[in-house]
């Protein structure tokens, strides 16, 4: 059989000859179907995220991380964001305002390149690049829902519930909601502890 004929099999399956390639198309050789079509041979996956997207998102602060699958990472950034705000609305703590601001600033600043970065490293996952090339910070976002979160969601939609169906003041929040920022810190550094704990076990096993 010379160069030019292939088999009746092969032109049953419309499969063109191994030497030759449909106009316009590189030479195939023996690669299976499957991974001619994966979509990365193409350059393009359609779960990648647009780094650049994500930082415009993010100038409401958290929304490109909820972009990118980071939505408790959003949610700690507008925590954050929120709360700062509210101090220097407030007024209670004239001495600190300039720094207050500044935090405020940088914090919004990060917030934005933070987004950027995680679908840049959040892509290159896709990709399947090299775990050491990695940041060790990095992880890919879990679909595994936040109890914190849960918790926090319910306990607000239960009071407004008391405020609107069983006319329940809520005034006593300007003296007492300080306790949201701090008991969400002390969530934090919990987190921040335990899961520094695990990482150096894995470290040294």
């Amino acid at each position: 059989m010379n160069d030019t004929e292939y088999s009746a099999s092969e032109a049953s399956r419309g499969d063109a000859p191994r030497g030759d390639a449909p106009r316009g198309e590189a030479p195939r050789g023996d690669v299976p179907r499957q991974e001619r079509l994966r979509p990365s041979q193409y350059g393009y996956d359609p779960r990648t995220k647009s780094p650049t997207l994500a930082g415009f998102l993010s100038l409401m602060p958290g929304l490109g991380q909820v972009y990118v699958g980071y939505y408790q990472r959003g949610f700690v950034h507008i925590m954050v964001v929120a709360s700062v705000i509210a101090l220097l609305a407030n007024d209670a703590l004239p001495a600190l305002i300039p720094l207050l601001g500044l935090f405020l600033a940088f914090f919004w600043l990060y917030n934005v390149i933070d987004a950027a970065r995680r679908a840049s490293l959040y892509n290159m996952a896709l990709r399947g690049a090299d775990p050491m090339a990695m940041p060790e910070d990095f992880e890919l976002p879990g679909t595994r829902g936040s109890v914190a979160g849960g918790v926090t969601l319910m306990l607000v939609g239960f009071l407004l519930l008391l405020h609107t169906r069983f006319d329940v003041s809520l005034d006593w929040l300007r003296d007492w909601w300080p306790v949201a920022p701090l008991m969400f810190g002390a969530w934090l550094v919990y987190k921040g502890m335990t899961t520094g704990g695990m990482t150096n076990g894995r470290k040294k096993a």
